[in-house]
């Protein structure tokens, strides 16, 4: 015998019978549905902060790969600045964490 799903609208209370959508209202009252469309539109997020974060650098990139010379000499600059602070912060931070430990 086929497994029966009864489910309850909570839009209008109508129940219905092995349904994704009310018969009476179309609202979605199927939970895997709603978990399928969930997880597709995280994927899709997901998807779009990707796009997002690889067609906008940050400052220091967009400088390194600009057509003019002076810009470009700056965004290397601005690199190798954050760069080097980075170290400084990292050598910093292994240094504390030397110190506590005994």
């Amino acid at each position: 015998m086929a497994n029966k799903r009864i489910i309850k609208c909570p839009n209008c209370g109508v129940f219905n019978t092995n349904k994704d959508y009310c018969t009476n209202c179309n609202t979605l009252i199927s939970h895997q549905k709603k978990r399928e469309i969930k997880e597709a539109a995280g994927k899709q997020q997901r998807i779009n902060e990707a796009i997002l974060e690889k067609e906008n650098p940050n400052l220091a990139e967009r400088l390194k790969n600009h057509s003019n010379i002076f810009y470009k000499i700056v965004g290397w600059l601005l690199y190798s600045a954050i760069t080097v602070v980075s170290a400084i912060g990292v050598g910093l931070a292994w240094f504390i964490a030397m110190i506590a430990a005994g």
